[in-house]
């Protein structure tokens, strides 16, 4: 029996799921979700196309509704819990431990475009693709990502703004 197409693609897919949801077990259930759902779609994958990319796609969307659900079950439930994201330790040295605290701190839409293009090294356009915005919306909140972890990572804790005229 031979390996299915998107096993070459699992690492990547988990260290993404991870970095955005910063938990484990919750990471494992978003790659979960989105092989369940890449399998059950594999009739509308273009061979023509990169599956990878075609993966990462579904596994923002994914997150996305997750998040959407996760809100919309927040504003119909009183809050009773007070507990504070669990972390996952890093086996890396201290400066690995401040890049993903730093990253924590980007704005989820900056957070996506910094891990898909940094981490997972997506081209700007297969960023654009996955996150289904233009190529200038990447180049726009890379830039402004990058700026705000060197930011963090230098220890400002509150942005600058800088002067439009």
């Amino acid at each position: 029996m031979g390996r299915h197409p998107f096993e070459e693609h699992l690492p990547r897919l988990r260290r993404y799921a991870l970095a955005l949801m910063r938990d484990r077990m919750r990471a494992d259930d978003l790659v979960q979700d989105t092989l369940e759902r890449a399998l059950r779609k594999f009739s509308l994958f273009r061979r023509s196309t990169d599956l990878r990319a075609w993966l990462f796609t579904i596994m923002h969307n994914v997150h996305v509704n997750q998040i959407r659900a996760a809100m919309a079950t927040a504003r119909t439930q009183p809050d009773d819990t007070s507990s504070e994201p669990a972390h996952t330790p890093l086996d890396d040295a201290a400066t690995a431990r401040d890049i993903s605290n730093a990253l924590q701190h980007l704005a989820p839409e900056h957070r996506e475009v910094i891990l898909l293009v940094g981490l997972e090294q997506l081209s700007y356009e297969e960023t654009a693709r996955v996150l289904d915005v233009p190529i200038g919306t990447v180049m726009s909140r890379l830039t402004r990502a990058r700026e705000r972890l060197r930011a963090l990572m230098s220890g400002e804790t509150n942005p600058t703004l800088r002067r439009v005229k």
